[in-house]
């Protein structure tokens, strides 16, 4: 099941693991990076660009039982980036862009999280991108695989926000909005 909502962050929720006894509730400490994954979609000159970011540390503490608990957390190293090519790479990492020399990292920090049902969840929290920190909020769905718990959300930001793309590629060239998905695994402890 794909959440597909106008809005950006990244990460957590609550899950109803489901057995013969009726519903029980679980706890998530740990992000497995190594099973997760950040992808970003936006349009180029007509052209629909997918990238992804390689290296990123993920936080959980979410009981099933008290979401309103929860905490999340999320940070990203920037020059992780692989947007399909080392041209493309190399000048995202540029001040014009994410200025990784300055801003090396984004992070995003939960500040409140809302059980909607369902598995259904919606984070309020903290999205520091190149220096400018703003309020997002991200819908997120929890699904249960055995033990695991795979929180799985997309929102949209607009580069403008956090200064990014900035000179001669302020205009239409690259889209303002950015899809941000992700998908963060997590073992129930």
């Amino acid at each position: 099941m794909h959440l597909g909502s106008p809005c950006f962050a990244v990460l957590a929720a609550v899950l109803a693991l489901e057995s013969a006894g009726g519903a029980c509730a679980a706890q998530f400490t740990d992000v497995n990076a190594a099973a997760s994954g950040i992808s970003f979609t936006f349009n180029q000159m007509g052209s629909r660009v997918y990238g992804t970011f390689g290296t990123f540390v993920g936080t959980l503490d979410f009981d099933t039982a008290h979401p309103e608990s929860a905490h999340a957390g999320l940070t990203i190293e920037l020059n992780s980036i692989n947007a399909g090519s080392e041209d493309a790479n190399n000048e995202l990492q540029k001040p014009a862009w994410f200025d990784t020399t300055a801003y090396p990292r984004a992070s995003f920090v939960s500040t409140r999280i809302e059980d909607l049902g369902n598995n259904q969840y919606q984070i309020t929290g903290d999205l520091t991108l190149k220096g400018q920190t703003r309020q997002v909020v991200v819908p997120v769905l929890l699904k249960a695989e055995g033990e695991i718990g795979i929180f799985d959300g997309e929102l949209m930001i607009k580069r403008s926000d956090f200064g990014i793309g900035k000179g001669e590629w302020s205009d239409t060239m690259v889209s303002d909005d950015i899809a941000i998905r992700f998908r963060m695994v997590a073992p129930q402890r």
